[in-house]
């Protein structure tokens, strides 16, 4: 599976921000998807991951209650709708997939650029 990650931008804090994860091939469906980040400075971390019916989810502590992650199969697609944003979620954000586990995803979209302003 290919991934392309997209909708990171500039904003201030409090704002809201969507990012998109576009899958090619066929069984997209099979795959878990999750979204990491690495700040400046700062160690890659998971933010969120969606198992591949969408019935189960994780959120990192940082962003539970302000982040939400979904998928539509049919459109091979993973969001990640950001609010109320703050500085420290300054990142550059990575969508990445796997059959079995995100403990070493087989599978890495490109990074896309998350920057908060305060």
């Amino acid at each position: 599976v290919q991934l392309q990650a997209s909708g990171g931008g500039l904003v201030q804090a409090g704002g809201s921000l969507r990012l998109s994860c576009a899958a090619s091939g066929p069984t997209f469906s099979t795959y878990i998807v999750g979204w990491f980040r690495q700040g400046p400075g700062k160690d890659r971390e998971l933010v969120a991951f969606i198992n591949r019916s969408g019935d189960s989810i994780y959120y990192a502590d940082s962003v539970k209650g302000r982040f939400t992650i979904s998928r539509d199969n049919a459109q091979k697609t993973v969001y990640l709708q950001m609010n109320s944003l703050k500085p420290e979620d300054t990142a550059v954000y990575y969508c990445a997939a796997d059959r079995t586990s995100l403990g070493r995803p087989g599978y890495w979209g490109q990074g896309t650029q998350v920057t908060v302003s305060s």
